[in-house]
């Protein structure tokens, strides 16, 4: 048990790592904000953002990050979209739809007289390509994938075209998401003339119906897009869009105070009052959406097979401290899988894991787990992941004073992704993640089912296995009554909460920064950017 005297020495030491690691980069970016504006030698229609990350892919069905849908956005199109500033559904390629009472048959009707980007016709066999290609192994083109958010459209039995412009989903059983999942970037219809041509290196040369064409990846430095002056909504206001992959988040804000790039999203929280402090160069803009960020723990293997040191390490953590020291009041802190942004389906009854070490502590004890070791996979950015390696350090720091070693293996985002995605080994204990989602069945579905560890192409890393939460995520799926779904959802918050497969830690305020040129930004609650209206003077 540590005194109060000891509490407050690690304390100091944890306010001192922090110091030492953000002194020296706060410092150069104060002298910075008082550089003359460097966007001047920029070209005038190019709009310059600074992204999280190197994408991963540029095919919407193979890309899973938020990182690469800010892009992927603005160059495709789907069925359906989220309305501006909204998670509600609104006509995007379809223009109308109707949903059989059975909730069996899904009839779009399609916009017409519009083209891909490389000039062939966008209709119904074009759609239809879009969901063969990811859910139909026998498709000739299946192999352009892997296509890891297919079972996002499972539940279609067959596709059917009865004209050029009508295209018709028939379902196996209801599928209370489907609507959603087609607003997300793994439904975004691609051109199968451009897949044909491209294959597997489709992700590298994209081709949709969007606002913009693309024009070039330099690897490691920028992804170029250009206006598509035949767009059905209107040519965009910018001609020009670079995005521009800059891993490190000081060096980020950096640019952005110098004037090397116009706008940057995920501003780290150590920074946000400084842009807001400099109005007259800088809009700060920030809302809500769903969001999660959590700590996988791998029930696989010991010692977090065991229940009792999986609640040990969500009493151990001082997530109210993190929130408002690490990510310096930019996140609350979360309480479960579902994020509290789905009003109709979080559980207001289920209350984040309180501090208490001393009740770690003596979890611990009664399972055994006294001074274990463990290992800590830590990225060093990504699309949501806030301050990754200051978290990490801090966790470690509160599992180490309640008797648990942990050792942090940081590793750059892509590299991170494909050790996690493909599952935890017996060696690897712990993991951050985050997700971004529209949908509350999205996230408990892709990581927490059964049938979702990796060996079965799902996210659910950690192995965790619930049979009772299994069958409430499908009972939630062939409902279209929001309000049952809402009391399926609010059961599986409960039971994850209970079980800790994860130490959940924060649901973020997204937010981004853009120079004063810039008009017409906004933030969207799915994460997106939509930058087709947005002007630069």
């Amino acid at each position: 048990m540590t005194s109060d005297a000891d509490e407050a020495a690690m304390l100091h030491m944890r306010k001192r790592a922090r110091s030492i690691t953000f002194a020296l980069p706060l410092s150069l970016l104060l002298a910075l904000s008082g550089l003359p504006d460097a966007q001047a030698a920029t070209p005038k229609d190019a709009l310059l953002i600074g992204q999280v990350a190197e994408p991963q892919s540029l095919d919407p069905q193979v890309a899973t990050a938020a990182n690469d849908s800010r892009i992927l956005v603005n160059l495709y199109d789907g069925l359906v979209r989220n309305g501006a500033g909204k998670l509600n559904i609104e006509p995007a390629l379809a223009t109308r739809w109707e949903i059989s009472d059975d909730g069996l048959t899904y009839r779009f009707h399609l916009r017409q007289n519009v083209r891909f980007q490389d000039g062939t016709p966008f209709n119904a066999e074009a759609a239809k390509f879009t969901f063969q290609r990811m859910l139909d192994e026998k498709n000739p083109w299946h192999n352009t994938g892997p296509f890891p958010l297919a079972f996002f459209f499972s539940a279609i039995n067959n596709i059917e075209t009865p004209d050029a412009y009508t295209l018709v989903f028939h379902l196996k059983e209801p599928f209370a998401p489907l609507l959603s999942n087609l607003a997300t970037p793994t439904g975004l219809i691609v051109s199968p003339t451009a897949v044909k041509k491209y294959g597997k290196d489709f992700g590298r040369h994209p081709v949709g119906t969007g606002a913009f064409r693309f024009s070039e990846w330099q690897a490691n430095q920028r992804v170029v897009v250009h206006a598509n002056a035949d767009y059905w909504e209107g040519k965009p206001a910018v001609n020009t869009v670079v995005f521009r992959p800059i891993v490190d988040g000081n060096t980020r804000v950096a640019e952005m105070l110098s004037g090397g790039i116009d706008a940057m999203v995920e501003v780290p929280p150590d920074t946000v009052k400084l842009f807001a402090k400099h109005s007259k160069r800088f809009r700060l803009y920030q809302t809500v959406g769903p969001h999660v960020w959590y700590v996988m723990l791998n029930a696989h293997v010991p010692p977090f097979n065991d229940l009792r040191v999986r609640q040990a390490v969500n009493y151990a953590v001082n997530k109210q401290s993190l929130v408002d020291n690490v990510l310096q009041g930019s996140a609350g802190v979360a309480d479960g899988p579902i994020p509290g942004a789905f009003s109709w389906a979080a559980n207001p009854h289920v209350k984040p894991y309180p501090y208490d070490p001393d009740k770690a502590r003596a979890l611990l004890k009664a399972a055994g787990a006294e001074g274990a070791t463990v290992t800590f996979y830590v990225t060093e950015g990504g699309s949501g992941m806030l301050d990754p390696v200051p978290m990490a350090t801090a966790i470690q720091a509160d599992l180490k004073a309640v008797g648990l070693k942990v050792n942090i293996e940081t590793y750059e985002w892509n590299t991170y992704l494909s050790k996690v995605n493909a599952g935890l080994d017996d060696h690897t204990h712990m993991a951050e993640m985050a997700w971004m989602t529209n949908d509350p069945d999205t996230l408990p579905f892709l990581t927490l089912r059964s049938d979702a560890w990796p060996q079965k192409g799902g996210f659910n890393s950690g192995y965790y296995r619930n049979p009772q939460v299994d069958a409430l995520l499908e009972k939630a799926r062939l409902t279209t009554d929001n309000a049952v779904r809402g009391q399926l959802y609010r059961q599986v918050q409960q039971i994850v909460h209970d079980d800790a497969p994860w130490l959940f830690v924060a649901n973020w305020q997204q937010n981004a920064v853009t120079s004063t040129r810039i008009q017409h930004f906004s933030l969207q609650p799915n994460f997106n950017l939509l930058l087709n209206r947005v002007t630069k003077q």
